[in-house]
């Protein structure tokens, strides 16, 4: 099944898997657009909402695999984890949101007992820098230090701009000794070359300061993306107005001007703006390592890492759990998806 079928990406997934070959039910809590949808590619619907958890496992009946793409999922995802934790039916999801990885690690105990795998971010969001973070610590297994970042051109769907609207009230995030740490906005800056040459870079609220802690255990990590030196420095003077742009009524404002302005990368720009995935890991001596990765656009990547995750749970025999990407789906499984590269390692 596909959750949250008839949004932007939801439709890139559905399109994609029937043209693998795949039947999914498409589903979501909109009638109109789920039928519409369900009409236009051939495909089965069911319509239900994820007010009542209980009803949503009712509708999750015969179904092996959710590919959960309504977001934010920071409202969603708890009350499908719950359905399908009744259902006994295995998670997926494309969430980039800190908070929704920890919450979903936190059902680990939960899942195993359930027999089923619960596995977030199984979009761009974080395949290629999961993959990137687990073959660093393979490198250098010592590491104590792990820097992640990726740079793009491509636009954002109205989904990612809601979600970014929402991390961008609550601030930066890093990883610390183990632990989570609220950091301003703008928090570190550095120069990096993720491909394409050096830019300025400064420090995001990835989810990977979560998902690569999951699945490295390096206790300190950072997520960097490219930035001007004068964006990275309005960001500095601007955290202090975070409070603001945290409140109910602005977020929703801003969130509406989302959905009336944007509409998401068209075809032509998938297929022509690559995104440049880089990881440095270092240990307490000095000694480094880093990772350079070339993927198709994000979205292309998100498409075809759900569809991939789904491919592997509709055959799977293995033990219930959470899982991060390359645990479930190996460290290299990235370079599987159609338009990466290797990744490639360097002293």
């Amino acid at each position: 099944m596909i959750y949250g079928a008839y949004g932007y990406t939801g439709q890139l997934v559905a399109e994609e898997a029937l043209r693998q070959g795949l039947t999914p039910i498409l589903a979501g809590r909109d009638p109109a657009q789920v039928e519409a949808l369900g009409s236009r590619l051939g495909l089965p619907t069911r319509v239900f909402d994820l007010d009542t958890p209980a009803h949503a496992a009712e509708r999750l009946e015969g179904v092996k695999v959710v590919a959960h793409c309504a977001g934010p999922f920071s409202a969603t995802s708890t009350p499908m984890l719950q359905a399908c934790l009744a259902s006994g039916t295995h998670y997926l999801d494309i969430t980039g949101e800190i908070s929704v990885f920890a919450l979903a690690h936190a059902q680990d105990a939960a899942a195993k007992k359930a027999g089923i795998v619960v596995c977030p971010g199984v979009g761009f969001d974080v395949i290629p820098t999961d993959c990137v973070a687990a073959c660093l610590k393979a490198a250098l297994p010592d590491a104590s230090h792990l820097a992640l970042g990726f740079d793009s051109d491509s636009g954002l769907s109205p989904g990612t701009a809601k979600t970014s609207i929402e991390a961008l009230a609550m601030g930066g995030q890093v990883r610390e000794n183990g632990r989570l740490r609220p950091v301003p906005l703008g928090h570190r800056r550095r120069e990096i070359d993720f491909g394409r040459g050096p830019k300025d870079a400064v420090t995001i609220p990835w989810g990977d300061v979560a998902t690569a802690f999951y699945s490295t255990g390096i206790p300190n990590i950072e997520v960097y993306l490219p930035t001007p030196a004068a964006v990275a420095l309005g960001m500095r003077l601007a955290d202090p107005l975070r409070g603001l742009l945290g409140g109910a009524w602005v977020q929703r404002k801003l969130k509406e001007l989302a959905a009336r302005r944007l509409i998401g990368p068209d075809q032509a720009t998938r297929e022509n703006r690559p995104t440049w995935v880089w990881g440095e890991a270092r240990n307490a001596a000095g000694e480094r390592r880093t990772a350079r990765l070339e993927t198709a656009n994000g979205y292309q990547v998100t498409m075809h890492g759900v569809l991939h995750a789904v491919r592997h749970l509709l055959d799977y025999q293995g033990a219930g759990g959470y899982f991060t990407p390359s645990q479930l789906l190996g460290e290299r499984c990235v370079e599987q998806l159609p338009g990466s590269s290797k990744i490639r390692i360097d002293s």
